[in-house]
């Protein structure tokens, strides 16, 4: 049975261009006013997150952080905080995961073993034993383990570039028509800015996994890849 997953195109849709049109464009007080543009907007990525939650019922870690982060975003708004706690809110979520994902090295489930050795997607039994027949498994676990840290580094980057672009973009005040304004330009920004480069390092950090694993097995991608 082929696993459904999540469609891409709609998670940008209703977590990036919708709550950011809502609150660049529906913040003034002749349209929906500072705090129900604020609330509909966030409204968009928790009523996704939950129809994904029910449609395919998964919900992990870096979910249950998204939706926390949906939720201090609408209470610093709302309760009117300094925006400076926006800042710090965006650059602890991606350092959270980061710290996880380095924290993992050092259990016998590391994120990027976890995420590539699938026995659904490669032959790990194949894999394995040519790894053992070139005495390349430790050289190999090495390699895991610096792809690991490198995954958690791509995290750190997030969180800085959230906290300068939070700290360069959002400078109005919370609860007003120009902070909403201010954080719609921030939320559409961040994918660009953000979310794309991250994406980029991390298919580099696969690539170089991928590499070394044909490199130390003499395999094939046939052989690698399970085919259906």
């Amino acid at each position: 049975m082929t696993e459904k997953k999540s469609n891409p195109l709609l998670e940008i849709v209703f977590n990036v261009v919708i709550p950011s049109a809502i609150l660049m464009k529906l913040s003034g007080e002749e349209q929906l006013g500072s705090v129900w543009a604020l609330v509909i907007a966030l409204s968009f990525p928790l009523a996704f997150g939950g129809y994904e939650l029910i449609r395919f019922r998964k919900f992990n870690f870096i979910s249950l952080l998204g939706f926390v982060s949906v939720l201090l975003t609408g209470g610093i708004g709302l309760l009117e905080l300094d925006n400076k706690w926006l800042a710090i809110k965006e650059a602890l979520i991606p350092g959270l995961i980061g710290l996880g994902v380095f924290i993992s090295t050092y259990t016998p489930f590391p994120v990027v073993k976890k995420m590539i050795f699938n026995d659904t997607v490669l032959n790990l039994e194949t894999i394995n034993q040519h790894l053992a027949e070139n005495n390349q498994q430790a050289a190999f676990d090495r390699c895991l383990m610096n792809s690991n840290y490198l995954f958690a580094s791509t995290f750190v980057f997030s969180s800085i570039m959230n906290y300068v672009l939070a700290k360069w973009i959002v400078t109005s005040p919370s609860g007003t028509a120009a902070f909403n304004e201010e954080l719609g330009r921030m939320t559409l920004l961040s994918y660009p800015m953000i979310a794309i480069p991250s994406m980029v390092m991390m298919l580099g950090i696969f690539y170089f996994v991928w590499r070394q694993l044909r490199s130390m097995t003499q395999l094939e991608a046939e052989q690698i890849f399970r085919t259906q």
